[in-house]
């Protein structure tokens, strides 16, 4: 009499370890900025070349506005490593780049985007702005650090036209 095949089941933790794997790798596929080029300012022997880089980043709470932000980039063992400490100075250009429309209310100022720029304490932020009295998104960068932040700041605007009012928390 032949032995028939039992159907394989998959256990839940399997199923459940499976759906994580998945769900963290679209967060991963989605989080972050999207480089848009670099360029090379000085050469390291040992190690990548110290770099401006120039990334993309879509506001969450805003279809349509995308800021592209400059920044330098340490190369070197260090910077290989992820142990550099990147410079303060940072540029940036906020732009429509399709029908603007908001998700949810905005806050009067909200944070953006947050990115390490070295191992402990210093971090690049960008915050929106909303100047409600000329309906305008108003993008800053800046980078602070625990202990002694640096005033090195580039601001940049996107008017919204005046028939479609930013709404506000």
């Amino acid at each position: 009499m032949p032995v028939l095949a039992r159907p394989r089941v998959q256990s839940p933790m399997k199923r459940l370890g499976a759906c994580l794997c998945l769900a963290l790798f679209a967060l991963s596929a989605h989080a972050g900025p999207d480089l848009v080029g670099d360029v090379s300012t000085a050469f390291k022997l040992i190690g990548p070349n110290h770099k401006i880089v120039v990334e993309a980043y879509d506001d969450p709470l805003v279809d349509g506005v995308t800021c592209f932000v400059s920044r330098a980039r340490t190369g070197g063992l260090s910077g290989a490593f992820g142990l550099a400490e990147d410079k303060a100075e940072a540029s940036i250009a906020c732009r429509q780049v399709g029908p603007i429309t908001f998700k949810k209310p905005l806050p009067h100022e909200d944070e953006v985007f947050s990115e390490r720029m070295s191992i402990l304490f210093k971090r690049l932020r960008v915050v929106r702005m909303v100047d409600a009295k000329r309906n305008t998104l108003v993008y800053l960068t800046y980078s602070d650090r625990l202990v002694d932040g640096s005033p090195q700041n580039s601001l940049t605007a996107v008017p919204v036209d005046r028939a479609q009012a930013i709404p506000l928390k």
